[in-house]
């Protein structure tokens, strides 16, 4: 089964949510990919986010944390936290999944990579999650190609280090742009298509403990507040969409040892792992059980919730 990049037109170019354009042997490869995933579905034992039914033989946990026959969309997924948790929701029996990022190289690797060795339906598509319009149109490209959206991770983010004194207007609205308004622009799109669906669903946010602590020695009060911001935007979107049986929660990492704070590496590192009673960073990884539990049954009657995975710092 092909593995299709799919780049969306510039918000100024879209006519339609649906104008991606793809060559014949894409669009018939999209066609295959997208019958595989509603034949799977069809096949598959009825979700539900309501309860979860103990299964007559053993080991029956194991089979609450299956994800066979669903479709997970992961914003920022190239690389990193994102891709970990691909990763792992693909080693979980995923059908399809669709990474969303703005570097193609990466993210277009990153779908050949969860297809050759999960043999996943993977789509790249990409994106600036600032861009509202362009965001809607992946989306629906994505159900178009995919056939469905049962779990979003929301894992795009940025962030700088600068003095609060120092920080410009524009500097300081580009991280909120894309860490809070990026996010809700996503979700946005992503429930409405759950709800009009009518399956439910589960959404992920990545916040961060920088959400519940302000984090030092380093000045990032721009990310602190749109972590916080993320993590109310959860709480808010798990109480509107609990009626359609969208659940809504969020992993809040510590420091972890990712390409966004490597280039902190010889200023904070040893700071940061001092501070931490497990005395190190996180590896992406080790966000990834989580994910699962949250992207799955198991987690069921979980909404609302925000889950520090941060080594201890903030418990200090």
């Amino acid at each position: 089964m092909a593995i299709v990049s799919v780049h969306p037109r510039p918000a100024d170019e879209v006519m339609s949510p649906t104008t991606t354009s793809l060559a014949s042997s894409q669009l018939i490869a999209v066609g295959e990919c997208r019958s595989a995933i509603i034949e799977t579905t069809a096949s598959a034992a009825p979700e539900s986010l309501e309860t979860v039914t103990a299964a007559p033989r053993k080991n029956w946990v194991f089979d609450m944390f299956r994800l066979d026959g669903r479709v997970a969309v992961v914003t920022g997924g190239a690389r990193g936290l994102g891709y970990a948790m691909a990763d792992g929701l693909c080693a979980a029996g995923l059908s399809g999944i669709a990474i969303l990022d703005l570097q193609s190289d990466l993210g277009e690797a990153a779908c050949e990579q969860l297809h050759s060795e999960y043999g996943v339906c993977a789509r790249f598509y990409r994106i600036d999650v600032r861009d509202e319009v362009a965001v809607q149109c992946a989306i629906d490209s994505v159900v178009q190609d995919l056939g469905k959206i049962d779990i979003l991770i929301l894992s795009a983010g940025v962030a700088d280090l600068v003095h609060a004194e120092d920080y410009s207007a524009a500097k300081f609205k580009r991280v909120i742009d894309i860490n809070l308004n990026g996010s809700f622009a996503c979700a946005q799109a992503v429930g409405k298509h759950m709800i009009a669906a009518g399956r439910g669903g589960s959404i992920i946010f990545i916040g961060s403990m920088s959400g519940s602590i302000v984090n030092w020695p380093q000045p990032q009060s721009a990310y602190n507040a749109s972590k916080a911001g993320v993590i109310h935007l959860m709480k808010s979107l798990a109480a509107e969409w609990a009626q359609y049986h969208i659940r809504c929660n969020a992993i809040s990492p510590g420091y972890m040892e990712t390409p966004l704070n490597t280039e902190f590496e010889e200023t904070y590192f040893r700071e940061w792992k001092a501070r931490t009673p497990m005395s190190r960073l996180g590896q992406p990884e080790e966000l990834t059980g989580c994910a699962l539990w949250l992207a799955s049954g198991a987690s069921s009657f979980c909404t609302g919730t925000d889950v520090l995975i941060d080594g201890g710092y903030t418990v200090l």
